[in-house]
């Protein structure tokens, strides 16, 4: 029987998690299966279970991974004492970057969190939408400051979220600008716009 090989510095589970986000992203949680994850790794169905419970613990893996890094990535930014612009910028530049290096972990936690059960589910939702509030929150304050103009701040989060959710496409286009073009092309109209 074949053996999960890790990575340099790396555990099993961290080899079954990844081949799990590549699987997810590909076919989706509900359509992914076992025997597909075991295949993927190499490894008997039965053999999995050695190291994780469930097809459902990896999917929290991936999302919590995920809002954990922003998250954490936004406590930073908010510590920093720059302006409410530069906080602004500095979100959507870590957004945007996310999508270029992490880009499956970051899909399947957007797209399948939803097949999450309690408490589980209702932690990720609401932290979701905490999230979101804190950088409209950012914005509000810039607003205040008169460094931002006098928008909605809950839509410019969700233009600006959606529009990083668009870079998928360049994952599948076949030209390409680089991914720094990309980022200060966003950068540009998005920052820019919002400048009071």
């Amino acid at each position: 029987m074949a053996k999960i090989k890790s990575k340099t510095n790396g555990t099993k589970k961290e080899v079954i998690v990844d081949a799990a986000t590549r699987l997810f992203r590909e076919k989706g949680f509900k359509a992914a299966s076992m025997r597909d994850l075991a295949e993927a790794v190499g490894v008997e169905a039965a053999s999995l279970y050695n190291h994780i419970q469930s097809k459902e613990e990896l999917l929290q893996e991936i999302c919590f991974k995920v809002a954990n890094a922003f998250n954490q990535k936004c406590d930073e930014i908010e510590a920093s004492g720059i302006a409410n612009i530069r906080k602004v910028e500095a979100i959507l530049r870590f957004h945007i970057q996310q999508m270029f290096n992490h880009y499956e972990m970051v899909i399947v936690a957007d797209r399948e969190w939803r097949h999450l059960s309690d408490p589980y589910l209702s932690n990720y939702h609401n932290q979701r939408r905490a999230y979101r509030k804190r950088i409209a929150g950012i914005i509000e304050e810039g607003i205040a400051n008169k460094e931002i103009k006098d928008v909605d701040a809950p839509t410019v989060v969700l233009i600006m979220l959606h529009a990083v959710n668009g870079i998928e496409s360049w994952h599948r286009s076949k030209e390409k600008i680089s991914p720094k073009q990309l980022e200060e092309n966003m950068v540009l109209i998005m920052i820019e716009g919002l400048k009071a």
